[in-house]
């Protein structure tokens, strides 16, 4: 099993590797965010009178537990758009760290329900009367939707960096302001990327939807396998996903899944059994007692590894088993079946009870590389029943 040897390993990998980029020029330059505030606030100052009811700018560094009030209240039916650049820094030497649409989380009142979006750019609508709050995600997780953390708030203490953020509460609908800030120049793109993230709604395919806690993402859409069957595309880059489908099935002897993926590129750039290179692409299968198998493609684990995550969050509830490895058979339809059962009783000693969602999952937060894949004809069966899932 992975443990602190593992963690030492990969941590002196990744080191080497980002001080070679660091030498090169090749680390990506930080955000500036002094630059970020003067041109925003200068297109936001050109807009004509009566579009904004007022704004605020915030500085949240990342080792500050949620939550912040704005100080902005809004009135039922008032509409707020936040903008964010930034970043918050799990480890500065091995250059990890995540961007505002994963790490700001915001709410409206002190009870939520907590929200994300899939883009660094956001727009509410009150339900109710409330303040805005603003909370930093990681390396924390939720544990209702009203903002309680899974983990005690000292996890913020070593994260670094910032998140500036502007609050803009209109006057005129959140989409005419859009438009105007448009208008006015949009310097940095910020009103035209929220715009077309309104337009685009619900990012998640039909029948499914996002883990709640991970947040909205637009890792995956739909799409067709070589016969024209459904097949849903992932690609993902600096983010991370959970996409849930709900399938109750009886967890029996004999209890099985299949599916078919094409993998195209992986987004791990060494063993993904390690805090710092957890980034992998699976499909898991969700238990009526809340654990989860994840079958993943490694990037250079052997087939047959097999590990509890190494996530604070998640290593009591997942169980990872690698059924690929390596780059040979990248860019081929592979076609993949397990036993449920075998491997429930197998892995976790005790019967779980009986499957309730199936998930695809995407992770590319850590390092932040490409990961590509297709999946397609995902099936549960069982002694003559079976379920269709895609």
């Amino acid at each position: 099993m992975p443990g602190a040897l593992t963690d030492l390993s990969v941590a002196a990998r990744l080191g080497l590797r980002e001080a070679g980029r660091a030498l090169r020029g090749r680390r990506e330059a930080e955000p500036d965010l002094d630059a970020f505030e003067r041109e925003l606030e200068r297109a936001l100052a050109a807009l004509p009178a009566g579009v904004i009811a007022e704004r605020a700018w915030i500085r949240l560094p990342a080792s500050e537990p949620p939550w912040r009030e704005t100080g902005i209240a809004l009135q039922t039916g008032e509409e707020v758009s936040v903008f964010a650049a930034g970043r918050a820094y799990l480890s500065r030497p091995l250059d990890i760290f995540v961007s505002p649409k994963t790490q700001l989380w915001a709410r409206i009142g002190e009870r939520g329900p907590i929200r994300s979006s899939s883009r660094d750019t956001h727009t509410l609508r009150a339900s109710e009367p409330g303040t805005l709050y603003l909370g930093n995600y990681f390396p924390n997780d939720w544990k209702d939707t009203t903002g309680a953390r899974l983990q005690d708030d000292a996890v913020y203490r070593g994260a670094q960096g910032e998140t500036r953020v502007c609050v803009v509460r209109w006057r005129v609908a959140a989409t005419a302001g859009l438009a105007a800030l448009v208008h006015a120049g949009d310097p940095l793109g910020l009103a035209s990327s929220e715009r077309e993230r309104i337009a685009l709604g619900g990012p998640a395919p039909p029948g499914w939807h996002y883990l709640w806690h991970l947040g909205e993402a637009e890792i995956f859409r739909p799409a067709e396998d070589p016969s024209g069957a459904p097949a849903l595309c992932c690609d993902v880059s600096g983010d991370v996903g959970i996409l849930q489908r709900d399938a109750p099935f009886p967890l029996r002897p004999g209890t099985e899944i299949a599916w078919r993926w094409r993998v195209d590129a992986l987004p791990g750039l060494v063993r993904e059994d390690s805090v710092p290179s957890h980034d992998y692409l699976s499909l898991a299968v969700e238990f009526a007692n809340g654990l989860d198998l994840t079958y993943y493609w490694s990037k250079e684990l052997p087939v047959g590894t097999a590990f509890w995550c190494p996530l604070a969050n998640w290593k009591a509830r997942e169980f990872h088993v690698v059924v690929r490895s390596g780059a040979n058979e990248l860019g081929a339809w592979q076609n993949e079946h397990r036993d449920l059962h075998a491997d429930a009783l197998r892995y976790f000693g005790a019967h779980p009870g009986d499957v309730v969602r199936v998930w695809l999952i995407a992770v590319s937060v850590f390092k932040r590389q490409r990961g590509s894949c297709t999946y397609a004809g995902i099936r549960l069966s069982s002694g003559g029943q079976e379920l269709a899932v895609l």
